[in-house]
This record gives structure tokens, sequence and C-alpha cells, in this order.
């Protein structure tokens, strides 16, 4: 059990003193998060297919099963909501906070600490699907269209291009000289802590009045992401610790980016936004469960 918490210990200790940072320094959340977005997450993703080890199999394996989950998250998220009576703006803000898993500033530090360097390659993976299908459909999912601008508007983001220089370092085999690839490197090993820090300091600018609905949607997200990604990680039969990366990432919290797509396109973004908070919570304590269950 001690093992189990080990992993989970590091990334709640780095997102307490966010949270205690957010309360008595009043940092500038706002630049920390597009500092995160816009540099630490595209060079970290560059850095990381650099010098993977996976092979296009692997790759290809768990990008399916990432995307599968996530649509089919969407698909049952949307007729539960619809079956309990949810207003169309409350069946949307459940749609995304089921849907959309926190597989980088959560997910990536959890999978490093439990599972090691190969499964934060394979997080990265997870990570660049989820990303790419979450920022291509769930403006049309909340706003009722638009695949075609919500597409432009990915091609936009630096995560997108930081992939395609990533896979094109990987397999030309380019070296880069005079150690710009420890650069790199250096650069990208602070993504995981500026992002637990920002977590934490989202956290501490959202007061939390949970309700009965907020309780439900947070284990909907929690545990309903895990079921459904352990059901298609076993029916695409894949490997280990493919499969391991593919439930624990998708027993993530909501993602902030849920709250920012229902309040950009439509939904009810109050109630989203303590979803996020009161799920990522409950994350510390149902994490070392899913470990437990995966054999971690």
């Amino acid at each position: 059990m001690l093992a189990l918490f080990s992993a989970v210990l590091p990334v709640a200790t780095i997102v307490a003193i966010g949270i205690w940072a957010g309360k008595t320094l009043h940092l500038h959340l706002d630049t920390l998060s597009r500092l995160s977005l816009y540099v630490l997450f595209p060079v970290l993703v560059v850095d990381i297919l650099y010098r993977t080890t996976l092979s296009l199999e692997n790759m290809l394996g768990l990008a399916l099963g990432t995307a599968i989950v996530y649509f089919l998250l969407c698909a049952i998220s949307w007729i539960v909501g619809k079956h309990s009576g949810l207003s169309p703006d409350a069946r949307k803000s459940f749609l995304a906070t089921t849907a959309f898993p926190n597989a980088g500033n959560m997910g990536l530090p959890v999978t490093f600490f439990a599972l090691g360097d190969a499964g934060l390659e394979r997080a990265i993976v997870y990570l660049i699907v989820s990303s790419i299908v979450v920022n291509t459909t769930g403006p049309a999912f909340c706003r009722g269209g638009g695949f075609w601008s919500s597409t432009r508007f990915v091609f936009k983001l630096p995560l997108v291009w930081s992939i395609l220089i990533g896979l094109a370092l990987h397999f030309a085999q380019i070296e880069l000289p005079l150690n710009l690839d420890e650069s790199l490197h250096l650069l990208g090993q602070a993504t995981i802590p500026i992002a637990l820090l920002v977590l934490g300091l989202q956290i501490a600018a959202r007061r939390l009045q949970p309700t009965p609905y907020d309780g439900y949607a947070s284990l909907m997200r929690l545990f309903g992401g895990a079921a459904v990604a352990y059901a298609i990680g076993k029916m695409l039969g894949l490997a280990h610790l493919d499969f391991q990366v593919l439930v624990l990432q998708s027993a993530m919290p909501a993602a902030i980016s849920s709250f920012l797509m229902v309040n950009e396109f439509g939904g009810d973004a109050p109630r989203t936004a303590k979803v996020v908070v009161l799920s990522t919570l409950l994350a510390f304590a149902s994490l070392p469960l899913v470990l437990w269950i995966l054999g971690v």
C-alpha cells in the first residue's frame, strides 16, 4: 500500500504547494498557464518523441485505444445526461467533464512516478491523441457544430506542431548539434513541476461547495473513464504497459480544458469548474485504488 501512495504522494505534495502559493503569493495564474500550454508542454512532447524507444505498433495501438475510449465516454455521458433529465447546458458540461481527462497536468506526473520513463513515453502518446480529438470535436459538441473551424483551431496550437517536429527528428534520426538536445531535455523536465503548481493555483482560485451532481459527475470521470478504458484495452489486446497507461490516464480527474471549452463554446461553466476541482481532490484517493487494480 505504501508503494501505491508513493506514486501519488509526490504529485499531491507539489499540488499542495501550489495551493499554498495561490492563497498567499497572489501569483498570476494566466501567465503560468500560458507558459505551460505554449512553451513547456510542446517542448516536453518534442523531447519525448525525439528520444522515444516506442515502436510504431505501440503508438498506433495506444492511440486507437485512446480515441475509442474518448468517443465511447462522449456517447455514454450524453445518453446518461439525457435520461437523467439534465438541461441541455448541463448535459454539455457533463459530457465535457466525463470525456476530457486531465492527461497533462495530472496524468503525466502520476504516470511518471508510477511507471517511470517508459510509462511517461506512452502517456505522451495518450496526451497527444487526447488533445487532438478533444480540440477537434469538443467545440462542436459544446456549441453544436463548427467541426472544420475547430480543426483549423487545432492547427494553431503549438502542441500539434511539436508532434510533427518531434516525429521528424525521431524518424529522420537527426542528431541535434552543440548539445541542443540537452537544452531541450532540461526545459522539458520543468514541465511536470510547473504543471502541478498551476494545478494547485487553479484549485486555490475556486471555491468548492459540492452538490450531489458534482459528486456524481466526478465519480463518472474517475471510475467511468477507468472502466471504459479497462474494457477497451482488453478488447484491443494491448501490451501490459500500454494497457496500464491507457487505464491510468483515463482515470484522471476532469481537465481544466473542460471548463475552458464549456466557458467558451457553451454549457454550465460554474458546474464544470466545481467538478474539475472536486474530481481533482477525489483523485488522490481513487488513483491508488486504480494502481492497485492494475498491479502497479
